[in-house]
């Protein structure tokens, strides 16, 4: 586990993805295997009727197992669509199985802009969140971009939602011990990795 505390964030972000950068292909099709097991089964998921997810880049753990079995039991399934530039938005969009996706500015993979098939993030059942680092208080640091505390920056005007539990995936080589949030943060239900649940 990494000491947050001897790190600048830009630091600790770089650490962290040259963590998950390092994970062999096999590592990395071993962890979304046992990502799958944590959770497939877990009642938040079966419970869940709208889940959002993400495809992974830059070593993240990979949830498209996740995302064909959420299919598969017919959940609707969402994934996130960034506005195009300059503009810093992102929305959760309906994505079906098979469906052509398209590359952001980012080269990661999204459907085509398509407000109809869109959902507020309040409506969902339960979102997965990427991340670079996390810690057992529900602290995640991201890749920087703040898309998803902008997205679900609504949390921050009420104490209780109860709508999306927000569950961040992860390696467990990406936990830190405690991170330093910053005012615009949005904290997490709990992580769940290759190995265990920080909830």
């Amino acid at each position: 586990m990494i000491l947050a505390s001897d790190l600048s964030r830009p630091a600790l972000r770089r650490q962290l993805r040259q963590a998950r950068r390092h994970l062999s292909p096999r590592q990395q099709q071993q962890a979304a295997c046992a990502l799958y097991r944590q959770l497939a089964q877990h009642p938040l998921f079966r419970r869940a009727r709208h889940i959002a997810l993400y495809l992974p880049s830059d070593g993240e753990i990979d949830p498209r197992p996740l995302l064909r079995e959420a299919q598969k039991r017919g959940k609707a399934t969402y994934l996130p669509v960034l506005a195009s530039w300059p503009h810093t938005r992102m929305c959760f969009q309906r994505v079906e199985p098979g469906e052509k996706l398209i590359r952001n500015r980012f080269r990661i993979e999204e459907p085509a802009l398509r407000r109809a098939r869109q959902r507020g993030a309040w409506t969902l059942d339960l979102i997965l969140l990427p991340l670079v680092g996390f810690d057992a208080y529900g602290g995640r640091l991201g890749m920087g971009g703040g898309f998803y505390d902008r997205c679900l920056a609504y949390r921050k005007l009420r104490k209780n939602w109860h709508k999306p539990t927000l569950l961040g995936v992860a390696h467990d080589c990406q936990r830190v011990d405690r991170l330093p949030l910053a005012s615009w943060d949005i904290r997490l239900t709990g992580v769940v990795t290759d190995r265990d649940w920080y909830v």
